[in-house]
């Protein structure tokens, strides 16, 4: 997984035309879906909205980390049928 992120921050996702509008704008001229014809109201709106489903992407993810911490379970589904799995049972 290291090296596959690493191929796609080196060769895949970069601003080779340069003309990105802001930081983390890949679409290289390629992808659109129509972005160019919004507001610029719109624009900041919907960048806005995708920062805080990542941001809540992200305290998700730290929800079942901290899950796992707390009994050493990483599968919340397993505990809801009541089928426990033994995580790390031999270390």
């Amino acid at each position: 997984m290291f090296f596959a992120v690493g191929a796609l921050e080196l060769f895949v996702m970069k601003d080779i035309t340069g003309e990105a509008e802001f930081v983390g704008d890949f679409r290289n001229g390629y992808i659109d879906f129509g972005w160019d014809t919004l507001s610029e109201e719109d624009q900041i709106r919907k960048r806005g909205i995708e920062l805080n489903n990542g941001r809540a992407a992200q305290m998700g993810i730290l929800g079942l980390m901290v899950h796992e911490g707390l009994d050493n379970n990483p599968y919340v589904i397993n505990d809801l049928f009541g089928v426990p799995v033994e995580f790390n049972a031999g270390f």
